[in-house]
């Protein structure tokens, strides 16, 4: 799944299944991705009716360039194998199934999609959310190595997690953030794309920026959201700057020059870069460039 980690996952907005308007409405909100929920924001006896209406919209199209995920129920609920079978024949971007707490899970998560004839293209995302998560963590981002491996993103479930270490949501996130650190580090080793869990206290727009900066500045691809006005704010946050971008595309073009070739540190604008300040240039040239884009075709 290497091709697409460059793809803009600023902002993933959540949007409940239950709710055929605001399905709807999402075709018109600028987020980077959708995450169209069959679980947590569905209630035990809407979960088949919600179901029907997520597969119906997500057939029917009309959300542009923005990603699209079905968020399944767990494997092990009553719901959760034909959520699967259906998400598959909806052919959305990608599949994310909750409570990954194992190696074996995300076995049986590819099975799943497998067995329901999911078409190549169709990517895997996993919610790392709980503390046996945490301790497997290295084990589960090993399975995007193995050939074939769909699993590409993961979202961190921090409502969870908070909930079964029996932490508070501070600001500063202090008591979960082993459980934030570790799978970022695992994910950065294995080459997934890792999304910031979701921020509660809607009309706190300052606390929400500090958070997502924070998300940001620790590495985190994008976050997920729970309503569309944290949108515009989390793009801009985890957009890289005009300068940052117009620095990078002068670090390529020194490294790419003739009398460059072999150099491993250049003087550019009066500073000193080396050949991996080159590689995160890049990376940070083609997310411009692919948000551009997007945002062009909005």
């Amino acid at each position: 799944m290497a091709d697409i980690a460059a793809r803009p996952r600023r902002s993933v907005l959540y949007m409940p299944g239950s709710n055929a308007r605001a399905l709807e409405k999402a075709r018109e909100i600028p987020a980077d991705a959708l995450i169209l929920d069959l679980e947590d924001a569905v209630a035990p006896d809407a979960k088949e009716e919600a179901r029907t209406q997520v597969c119906a919209a997500v057939k029917q199209g009309g959300y542009g360039k923005r990603e699209i995920v079905i968020r399944v129920n767990g494997l092990d609920t009553p719901w959760g194998a034909e959520d699967i079978k259906a998400a598959v024949a909806a052919a959305p971007d990608a599949i994310l199934v909750p409570k990954i707490n194992s190696a074996a899970d995300v076995e049986r998560a590819e099975e799943a999609l497998n067995d329901a004839g999911a078409k190549g293209n169709i990517q895997l995302w996993c919610m790392i959310e709980t503390p046996l998560a945490t301790l497997n963590i290295q084990s589960i981002a090993q399975k995007a190595r193995e050939p074939g491996s769909r699993m590409s993103v993961w979202v961190m479930g921090t409502n969870d997690i908070a909930k079964e270490l029996r932490a508070a949501h501070t600001p500063d996130r202090v008591p979960m953030m082993t459980s934030l650190g570790l799978a970022l580090v695992a994910a950065r080793a294995y080459g997934l794309v890792i999304l910031d869990g979701v921020y509660n206290d809607i009309k706190n727009e300052e606390g929400f920026a500090a958070i997502c900066r924070q998300g940001a500045d620790m590495g985190f691809d994008g976050k997920t959201l729970i309503h569309p006005s944290q949108v515009g704010p989390c793009n801009e946050i985890f957009s890289p700057d005009p300068e940052t971008v117009a620095f990078a595309r002068k670090t390529i073009e020194a490294f790419e020059l003739p009398e460059n070739k072999g150099k491993g540190v250049l003087k550019v604008d009066g500073r000193m870069v080396e050949i991996l300040h080159a590689d995160i240039a890049r990376r940070t040239v083609a997310i411009a460039d692919a948000i551009a884009e997007l945002e062009k075709a909005s």
